[in-house]
């Protein structure tokens, strides 16, 4: 199979989610991975119901009330910390093996992407908070449909922009529910499954599953 572009998924794929806190991890306390945990689902949930609504904020704004939550429900965590939380949003760390990963594809011709949630000052920030931006061509935002994944019209994005059938796409995500969405629409998917999961969304499965990003440079 030809693929002419390679599209990432950013939070929880290039992006660890969970950096935020660990950098605070001192001062939040015992409940610190727990409080995480609850602050990403949250986020994420907040997105599927706004879409099912057809009540658009962006992904920011979700962000925020989903640490609101995350406050709310442990009482332990120091509400001050708040700004130190999402000033690190920011600038999350990128997974180790991303830079490497993403030289080697665009090095062998693939256009490199991403196709995310996040508001695009979020990703400006994320990207070049980790010198991505001399290897990735587009940043993707969910924000110019005003719509979150896993709606069509998001993955549609790519394919519009770059004038290429979604079988020409590899989509590559850490969240199984986008790997569906993505498979669905038609992209060749790959699932990085980095905590080692269990499978779901069956009838919408990947092409192949990976531990991390790391096999892609080989052309996987």
């Amino acid at each position: 199979m030809s693929l002419a572009a390679y599209v990432f998924d950013a939070y929880g794929t290039l992006f660890d989610v969970h950096a935020a806190v660990r950098r605070h991890a001192e001062a939040i306390g015992p409940d610190g991975q727990a409080f995480s945990e609850l602050w990403r689902a949250k986020q994420l949930e907040y997105s599927w119901v706004r879409s099912l609504m057809g009540a658009y904020v962006d992904f920011w704004q979700l962000t925020e009330q989903s640490l609101d939550y995350a406050f709310q429900r442990f009482p332990s965590a120091d509400p001050k910390l708040k700004k130190r939380l999402l000033d690190a949003y920011w600038t999350l760390d990128c997974y180790p093996e991303v830079p490497a990963v993403l030289k080697g594809l665009k090095e062998r011709g693939a256009r490199i992407a991403i196709l995310s949630n996040g508001s695009p000052a979020m990703l400006a920030s994320a990207v070049k908070n980790a010198a991505l931006d001399i290897v990735i061509d587009d940043v993707f935002s969910v924000d110019a449909v005003k719509a979150f994944k896993t709606a069509p019209a998001v993955y549609d994005l790519v394919t519009t922009q770059y004038r290429l059938y979604p079988h020409a796409v590899s989509f590559q995500s850490s969240n199984r529910w986008d790997i569906a969405g993505a498979t669905k629409f038609g992209f060749r998917t790959v699932w990085i499954n980095r905590y080692d999961m269990p499978d779901e969304y069956k009838d919408y499965g990947p092409a192949l599953i990976l531990p991390s990003l790391e096999s892609l440079q080989f052309g996987i």
